[in-house]
């Protein structure tokens, strides 16, 4: 199967954001985002646990070498992968059998703790948002869209 999965850093997007964000209404492909509300993002902003999340230079590079390591021990392909301050995006290739979800989950455990071990990131800092986008790409075009997204739409700069 091919999956285009995307996960966040903690506290980067809240609901209420002017990017707008998703719920359990507003989840679907090409359907409007959940609207800016300054109220709700205040709200959710002060219920954050600790500062958001931002990825520097070494975490980035840890990140994208961890997610490389997983992938070959699991015997998965990654076809396209950018770690940004923010957030990151991977295209992969995996077994019919092995759910996107596992594959996410992979990604952001195994990274979490190549970051701890290499002192990048400090025990009790949370470091991703919850869940993540996990989508599944059916044709050879939307393979080849995702991948073109991943290398050329996310500019040259990490942001």
């Amino acid at each position: 199967m091919n999956y285009f999965i995307t996960f966040r850093t903690y506290g980067t997007w809240l609901h209420g954001d002017e990017r707008g964000a998703v719920d359990q209404r507003h989840n679907q492909v090409g359907e409007p985002l959940l609207e800016s509300h300054a109220g709700l993002r205040r709200y959710r902003r002060a219920r954050l646990q600790s500062e958001p999340a931002l990825l520097d230079e070494k975490c980035r590079a840890c990140v994208e070498t961890t997610i490389h390591e997983v992938a070959d021990h699991r015997d998965w392909s990654v076809l396209a992968l950018h770690v940004l301050v923010n957030h990151v995006h991977v295209v992969i290739t995996t077994p019919d059998d092995v759910p996107p979800k596992k594959a996410l989950n992979d990604f952001k455990s195994w990274a979490t703790r190549r970051l701890r071990e290499q002192e990048l990131v400090p025990q009790g800092v949370r470091i991703w948002a919850e869940h993540g986008s996990t989508r599944y790409l059916n044709t050879a075009e939307s393979v080849h869209a995702a991948c073109h997204y991943v290398t050329h739409c996310q500019g040259n700069e990490p942001a």
